[in-house]
């Protein structure tokens, strides 16, 4: 085929397909009004101080000729601000915070990401400023010839200042003050997401850096940021000199980062969720039993990992406020095996953080360090952890007033921060009010020293000795679970075998389970079914009631009134919710209220006892997982469960004739 004939049938062919129709309208797009000049995006992007002057030019000579402001004399009187939304999507233009050295020398636009971890309060800066020349016989001490206005990186004493000279006399230059303009400000420390891996606990070994990156926000962009939320940044790295040499940013834009919504699960994963889909428990049953094979054996600390894998699918990497916690308090003799496990569970979702005794649980004030006179408020560990976990440790390690501010905390989901003016320099006192927006995981060592000397008090059936926990603390935590020896969910021997074979072996996969299903596949799994819009079925949402009120009435006495709070209802919620997200259902059924009352009355019975209800401890795992035959014997245990809640609920519920008019 010759090569205009060639041309002719490529020609054929994108008019049948489409393609020439397409190709048209492009050109129209570039040819219309909207097109872009290459050369000024160019010298936006690459000299914005310079383009801002071009701009200011353009302004100037505009009002001048339409007359639209008959006071306006000079270009220096016009303030521009270039507000950029997007930048290239190329490598040059991002600036990683983790990665060294940053180029904070060009003057120009990069686009940085990172998570907000401090911010001060608001102050005021010198957006612009008129002078004039002390000399009243010279030309320059009247007019608009001397206007000063700040640009990125510049401090205040760049904008305001008393040695500054006259051009034409060089006598000394005096502000008139009734033209200074005054604008807000606000300082925001942000570090890169990745660097969090600093505070979840887990080293690979590989060593990296990071530091915190400093933005500065101006007027409308003031209070756009959150501590605790992730934002993507455009603006003008700048070079500031305190009592050390810190980068900073000059924001020009912000924009909230919205994690991408995984598109599914492993292989292994939808094959077992097929050949388990005939029962509404085997999936999660199955779920729980292979969990953290690498830190314990399968089939040990089953009703444990079910609730950690609970707790993890209420997490969220959206911008919507987390209000579906669910606290885990672990009563237990082996501290460190708890530890681990529970440090490597708060590595599978992003926002795991492993707090430090070191360090501080909830926001803290501090002296801003560029000397503003603000005060800065670090964000603490739960801050951090928003729409994540936060992994406190052992309650022992906090002092009386942290277990009573967390105790606070975990009872409003706020936290307040007092700022006494006259100690930050400030007239007033003030208070700011952040949502805490995580879920917190503990533990117990029923072992220490002093619990081991202390009297033991007198317990009813069931009932944990937790005399040593403040009794409040212990009841604003949704869920107690006790891991002790003495308990059906810690075999002893296959801990055993299992620390043995690590020690020797420490990078050995000793489990078919570990090689099928691996952390990634755990991670996959977890990130889908925590974004999964959970609804009730009518009769899942009358058992919980159902449960909620007879369980009320018979823990209800004449003297102390209800031991169960408003909040427990909630609770129950969030637990069936859990379950129904863990089965990857998007409809909570009745399976998975009657799990979430199992949980529930076991975490009830080691705090008050047991009643009418009589849950056992290992209800939700009452066989070994060996094989199918005991799945299917837990799934006939489960259903005779079952039975006997919704006997429980026609009984002592609502609609029976125990119940009075008020309840």
């Amino acid at each position: 085929m010759s090569n205009l004939k060639m041309k002719e049938a490529a020609l054929i062919y994108l008019d049948r397909s489409g393609g020439l129709q397409k190709f048209i309208d492009d050109c129209k797009y570039y040819n219309g009004t909207f097109s872009k000049d290459a050369e000024l995006g160019n010298h936006i992007l690459h000299q914005p101080l310079k383009a801002a002057e071009v701009f200011q030019s353009v302004c100037f000579i505009a009002v001048k000729t339409l007359s639209l402001i008959g006071q306006l004399q000079t270009e220096t009187q016009i303030n521009i601000v270039l507000k950029l939304t997007h930048l290239p999507p190329l490598p040059s233009y991002g600036l990683d915070l983790c990665e060294f050295p940053l180029d904070y020398t060009s003057q120009r636009f990069y686009m940085m990401q990172g998570i907000v971890i401090a911010m001060t309060t608001i102050t005021k800066y010198t957006q612009g400023a008129r002078f004039l020349c002390s000399d009243e016989a010279c030309p320059l001490s009247k007019g608009f010839q001397y206007i000063r206005v700040h640009v990125p990186g510049a401090t205040e004493s760049a904008t305001i200042r008393n040695d500054f000279l006259c051009n034409l006399c060089a006598s000394s230059l005096q502000e008139d003050r009734k033209f200074r303009v005054l604008g807000d400000k606000q300082i925001v420390e942000i570090i890169a997401t990745k660097a969090l891996r600093a505070f979840q606990g887990y080293s690979n070994n590989q060593p990296f850096r990071f530091q915190s990156l400093t933005i500065f926000l101006r007027d409308e962009s003031v209070n756009k940021m959150n501590i605790g939320n992730e934002y993507k940044i455009i603006g003008i790295p700048t070079c500031v000199k305190t009592s050390q040499t810190a980068v900073c940013i000059e924001a020009n834009s912000i924009t909230f980062c919205n994690s991408k919504v995984p598109s599914g699960i492993s292989d292994n994963f939808r094959c077992l969720l097929s050949l388990t889909s005939s029962s509404c428990w085997k999936f999660t049953a199955i779920l729980a039993n292979i969990f953290a094979s690498q830190i314990t054996p399968p089939g040990t600390y089953n009703l444990l990992k079910l609730c950690l894998l609970m707790s993890l699918v209420q997490t969220t990497d959206r911008n919507k406020e987390l209000e579906d916690c669910l606290d885990i308090l672990i009563i237990t003799s082996d501290t460190l095996l708890i530890d681990r496990l529970l440090n490597f569970s708060i590595n599978l979702v992003p926002r795991g953080i492993r707090h430090l005794v070191s360090t501080e649980i909830f926001p803290t004030l501090s002296r801003n360090k560029y000397g503003t006179g603000a005060v800065s408020i670090q964000a603490g560990s739960a801050l951090l952890a928003k729409g994540g976990i936060c992994f406190i440790g052992d309650l022992a390690s906090h002092k009386k007033d942290k277990l009573e501010q967390l105790q606070t905390v975990l009872e409003s989901r706020s936290i307040t921060v007092y700022i006494p003016g006259k100690k930050f320099g400030e007239d007033i006192d003030q208070q700011m009010t952040f949502p805490v927006q995580c879920s917190f995981w503990s533990f117990v060592d029923v072992d220490s020293s002093s619990r081991r000397n202390a009297q033991k008090i007198n317990t009813l059936i069931g009932q944990m000795d937790c005399s040593l926990i403040p009794a409040n603390l212990v009841e604003a935590f949704g869920l107690l679970i006790n891991c002790n020896e003495s308990s059906p969910c810690h075999p002893f021997l296959p801990t055993v075998q299992h620390t043995l074979n690590k020690a020797i072996n420490p990078e050995g996969l000793f489990y078919a389970a570990s090689r099928q299903f691996t952390t990634e596949d755990f991670e996959k799994l977890l990130a889908f079914a925590k974004n999964l819009n959970v609804e009730f079925s009518l009769e899942a949402e009358r058992m919980t009631h159902g449960y909620y009120l007879a369980s009320r009435r018979i823990r209800t006495g004449s003297v102390c009134g209800s031991k169960l709070s408003a909040s427990a209802l909630k609770y129950l919620v969030f637990l069936s919710e859990a379950h129904a997200r863990l089965n990857l259902r998007n409809k909570v059924l009745k399976e998975d209220v009657l799990i979430a009352a199992l949980l529930f009355e076991t975490s009830l019975t080691l705090k008050y006892g047991a009643t009418v209800f009589c849950v056992a401890p290992n209800a939700v795992f009452p066989f070994e997982l060996y094989n199918e035959e005991y799945l299917e014997q837990r799934d006939l245990y489960l259903t005779q469960c079952q039975q006997q809640l919704e006997q429980f609920i026609a009984t002592y519920g609502p609609g029976t004739t125990i119940f009075s008019s008020d309840e």
